[in-house]
């Protein structure tokens, strides 16, 4: 496994990172644990969360599987999405962030959060107000330090300049919907990122599994995919991407690689990602995609796939979560 720094921060990151969005959803607390254990075997020192996923058993599951494991890992969770119904209970205002903190590190049982991520944008909070609070935080030693996701450039440039107007803690991160199927990042925000130092975390690396192959215009959902789960991911599958992953399939195959460990390789060498962000329900699936760290790409697969995957620049975020 291969480090890198997480932006122009000094913490290190293994390139791949174990998302799990699944956990206590689609893999039970069995099978979580078991992916987590591989995970750390295989060098995986980053595992990503957030407070509302799987209405929080996510990261319930990993405290109690990282009991006397904390210290080798880089944990990271979010909190900005909607937890409920009533006021406050959403945003990144400091009554809603200073709660969900205290809640996130109750459920994950330790004392600190490594990288703590504002899940979306909140329109309605002065910037001021959010990254006062989560200078507080990493003042009073919970939080290590701060990343954003789901920001647009110029959200996340406003808040870069915030910060260094007023001495606050800086984002260090932003975690975004990025893959071959969704390059909408190339159009502003990775020129941001590189310039002022931001580390770039993409999810949906392979578009929901879509770039793995499984999917056929037939538009007939594989046995235990996601679209077969969750019968609102039909939205994201469409025509292009199916004939992307297709091509991509071809050149995979020709190379002797899989698709999924291939457009993992292409997204780990972008400017300014810093690890990549891969799911998984068993540990066959993770087995898999931790071979993509050791593909090197030459200059012509490199050129193939951003041929296949140009119409994607100027395509519609394959996500995009913002507050109602």
């Amino acid at each position: 496994m291969h480090y890198r720094r997480l932006g122009k921060s000094g913490l290190e990151v293994s390139v791949l990172g174990l998302g799990t969005n699944a956990f206590g959803k689609r893999a039970d607390e069995a099978a979580s644990a078991q992916i987590i254990g591989y995970a750390l075997e295989q060098g995986i020192n980053f595992i990503d969360t957030a407070n509302i996923y799987a209405n929080t058993e996510s990261e319930a599951i990993i405290g109690r599987t990282l009991q006397g494991k904390r210290h080798e890992v880089v944990l990271a969770t979010k909190a900005g999405l909607v937890r409920g119904r009533g006021p406050n209970e959403s945003g990144s205002s400091r009554q809603h962030l200073q709660r969900e903190l205290e809640a996130s590190l109750k459920r994950l049982k330790t004392d600190y959060i490594d990288l703590y991520q504002i899940h979306t944008f909140d329109p309605n909070t002065p910037l001021e107000e959010t990254l006062r609070t989560l200078d507080d935080m990493v003042s009073a030693g919970k939080v290590r330090y701060i990343g954003a996701s789901n920001y647009l450039a110029w959200e996340l440039m406003k808040a870069m300049g915030i910060s260094q107007a007023q001495g606050f803690c800086r984002f260090h991160s932003t975690q975004i919907s990025y893959s071959l199927a969704d390059r909408t990042p190339e159009r502003e925000l990775v020129a941001m990122c590189l310039d002022q130092g931001v580390g770039i975390i993409p999810y949906f690396p392979l578009a929901g599994g879509i770039l793995s192959g499984k999917y056929t215009h037939d538009n007939k959902a594989p046995q235990s995919s996601r679209a077969q789960t969750d019968p609102n991911f039909g939205a994201f599958i469409h025509d292009e991407a199916i004939t992307l992953a297709h091509e991509v399939g071809r050149l995979a195959e020709q190379y002797g690689y899989t698709s999924s460990a291939l457009s993992l390789a292409w997204l780990m060498n972008r400017p300014a990602v810093s690890t990549v962000i891969v799911g998984a329900t068993r540990t066959e699936q993770l087995k898999e995609n931790i071979n993509s760290a050791a593909i090197r790409l030459d200059d012509t697969l490199k050129s193939s796939l951003d041929d296949v995957s140009a119409g994607f620049v100027h395509g519609k975020p394959f996500a995009h979560y913002r507050l109602p």
